[in-house]
């Protein structure tokens, strides 16, 4: 006969559970990025899925392998691509026929004159390099880690598809919240998501074409290097592809082409800047309101945790922690209510 009664043992059970999972959690947070990459392209590419199971009447294996496809096209090995072609025009710039030096002589000797700042640009370079460094190095030293990844992300994405009704039968089953709240937080979750990767994608992709056109047209060497450039920066609320501008109308500046630097400057910060402004209230009319704060605070979590990646993932995170506690304070409220309820108005 058991030393415990029911509600003894039901709490030991609770406690391992915690502490079981606490532990899985800790083993797996290597593969954190695999779960999370299969979430969020679960989430994107759901309505095809079942467009192409429902309507098309597709194999629904054959329909998650399309997808699978697909999104390696489209998404990953691009995305894999720019980052090595960066890593590779970064690791070599200095044996290309950019003037470094010269620019950042004239740079210095400007802003010296000018901002009292001698240093500026030796100073600005030396950071950059520095962040630069820490954001791109597992791309090209960690090849079997980043193919590790991709696997199991796309294992883990195979299954949530092939098998979607059980998955989402399960996470509406184990949800710590009611029904219509648990719909109501997978919509969110999708309207944010979209919001997050699809949206500043757009945007980010839009910008860096846009500096790389006016670059190329201001006969800036390397322009397409520095659209793509532009691409990452876009993803940077605060920073953003049009401040890339700014250092190259200083160098015109410099070397006493005022008239240059004045149209790039104009060109970038406003014609290029008021694009994302455009598009971002498009997006968020169509797709969902991501609050700028959401996307600079999330994108200082998520590059420590994820590098590169931590562009997407941090706003991501961050607005699936505000969910909750979103979900959370109306379950509160709502069981606030019912003990009103139950035990009477006071008197």
């Amino acid at each position: 006969m058991s030393i415990f009664n029911y509600k003894q043992r039901n709490n030991i059970v609770l406690v391992s559970i915690i502490v079981l999972g606490c532990f899985l959690l800790y083993a797996l947070s290597e593969l954190f990025s695999s779960i999370l990459g299969a979430i969020v392209l679960f989430t994107i590419f759901r309505p095809f899925y079942l467009w192409m199971v429902d309507k098309k009447n597709l194999n629904g294996t054959f329909a998650a392998l399309i997808i699978i496809f697909i999104s390696l096209i489209v998404i990953v090995i691009p995305f894999l691509s720019l980052s090595i072609m960066v890593i590779g025009k970064i690791g070599s710039i200095n044996k290309d026929a950019l003037p470094i030096d010269k620019w950042t002589a004239k740079i210095d000797a400007f802003t010296g004159s000018n901002l009292n700042q001698p240093h500026f640009a030796e100073d600005t370079l030396q950071k950059l390099g520095a962040y630069g460094a820490d954001l791109f190095p597992s791309l090209l030293g960690s090849a079997a880690s980043i193919i590790i990844t991709l696997l199991v992300m796309y294992f883990l994405m195979y299954f949530m598809f092939t098998q979607m009704g059980a998955f989402e039968s399960g996470l509406l089953k184990y949800a710590p919240f009611r029904e219509q709240h648990a719909l109501k937080f997978a919509q969110a979750l999708r309207d944010s998501t979209y919001s997050n990767v699809l949206g500043q994608g757009i945007i980010a992709i839009t910008q860096g074409v846009l500096l790389a056109m006016g670059f190329y047209a201001f006969q800036i060497p390397d322009a397409v290097f520095w659209g793509v450039i532009g691409v990452f920066l876009s993803f940077l609320p605060v920073v953003g592809a049009p401040t890339m501008c700014i250092p190259a109308s200083i160098i015109f500046f410099a070397n006493g082409q005022n008239l240059k630097g004045v149209l790039l400057l104009a060109y970038g910060l406003l014609f290029i800047g008021n694009v994302d402004n455009v598009l971002r209230v498009i997006i968020n009319k169509r797709v969902g309101n991501t609050h700028p704060i959401i996307s600079v605070i999330g994108v200082f979590i998520g590059l420590p945790l994820f590098g590169i990646l931590g562009l997407v993932f941090g706003p991501v995170l961050l607005s699936y922690f505000l969910l909750l506690l979103e979900i959370y304070e109306t379950n509160r409220l709502a069981a606030d209510r019912l003990e009103r309820i139950r035990t009477g108005p006071d008197t």
